[in-house]
């Protein structure tokens, strides 16, 4: 399994970006995806997953600004993001999760048997 994040830019507070995420070889294999952002100085951190059946969670900071989705027949999972802050500035990382994941109830990490690839800078300018 491949991936390919595309789509970040340099956008001013309160704008909008959307990440894209390609998948290619065996998408048969992967149940879940998410995105990860890593600010400068801070631990790579779980920002939104979407399960198999399609089913979305959210870190706090982002619930009502970003939205996951997955199209399985394009192979590929996105992240809108709107009302973007400097907090959202980052390198976003796409991961495939091969095992299941459980959407219900505060956000959970993805397992540690996942694929990820590059990922793509997003800068929020005040």
């Amino acid at each position: 399994v491949q991936l390919q994040a595309s789509g970040g830019g340099l956008v001013q507070a309160g704008g909008s970006l959307r990440l894209l995420c390609t998948v290619s070889g065996n998408s048969y294999m992967i149940n879940a995806f998410g995105w990860y952002q890593q600010s400068p100085g801070k631990e790579r951190e779980l920002v939104a997953a979407i399960s198999s059946d399609g089913r979305a969670n959210y870190r706090d900071s982002v619930k009502g600004r970003f939205t996951i989705s997955r199209d399985d027949v394009k192979d590929t999972v996105s992240l809108q993001m709107n009302g973007l802050n400097v907090g959202d500035t980052g390198v976003y990382y796409c991961y495939a999760d091969l095992n299941p994941w459980d959407p219900t109830g505060p956000l959970k990490d993805l397992s540690p048997l996942v694929y990820k690839g590059p990922g793509t800078l997003v800068t929020v300018s005040s």
